[in-house]
């Protein structure tokens, strides 16, 4: 799946929300709805106003509150209003949701250790990567199609749901999801668009996106 016609030279921003307290305790959030920070807001006001750089076209986020607050403030600095979507929400991860990171290690270590290793894995019974991928991906693609010839698209959401996105945009195989680094709070990703579809241009990015030249000699 890359969407592409033809290389029209759009770009899409994944961009993660700020910070939170249960990522500062490094509790797996899932789709638990935990409010940002002052630290966070903070994050998410100063990367707006280098993202506003970019001249976004349009913003989508998904609609728990810690992306939500991101959002509004790429909203407040472009005037875009953004549209929120439950699709772009972080993985469902059942009882994982508000353990440590120790905590699940420790109570499901063979799950956890099966799904670094690239296994389908439902972690805590919820979903597995390749449906938060059926769900968010569709999304990004259709906004990114209304885009004009070298527009761009911010989309504000989560880091495992961002990764598996991404790992979809690019046609990676699943299993191999994994090797896209985490992404922190309030950095973000670009795809850019060619005649070959979706590249990865920049990847846990804190400042303005650069050319690139001479990447292949």
């Amino acid at each position: 799946m890359n969407g592409s016609r033809g290389g029209r030279g759009r770009r899409i921003v994944l961009w993660r929300h700020g910070q939170t307290a249960w990522n500062l305790e490094r509790r797996f959030q899932g789709s638990t709805d935990i409010e940002l920070t002052g630290t966070g807001v903070a994050q998410a006001r100063r990367a707006a106003r280098l993202l506003a750089a970019l001249g976004p076209d349009a913003i989508i986020a998904s609609d728990l509150v810690r992306a939500r607050n991101t959002a509004a403030e790429l909203s407040a600095v472009t005037g875009h209003e953004v549209v929120h979507d439950a699709a772009l929400r972080e993985t469902y991860a059942g009882v994982w949701q508000g353990l440590t990171h120790d905590e699940i290690i420790e109570r499901y270590g063979a799950e956890y250790a099966a799904w670094k290793r690239g296994e389908p894995v439902r972690r805590g019974g919820g979903e597995l990567e390749t449906e938060v991928a059926d769900r968010a991906a569709p999304v990004v693609l259709a906004h990114a199609d209304k885009l004009p010839d070298g527009g761009t698209l911010v989309v504000v959401s989560h880091g495992g749901t961002i990764r598996t996105t991404i790992g979809r945009l690019l046609g990676l195989p699943s299993h191999s999801w994994e090797s896209l680094g985490g992404l922190t709070n309030c950095c973000w990703s670009v795809l850019g668009e060619g005649a070959r579809g979706w590249r990865l241009l920049e990847h846990n990015a804190g400042t303005l996106p650069e050319p690139v030249l001479g990447d292949d000699d």
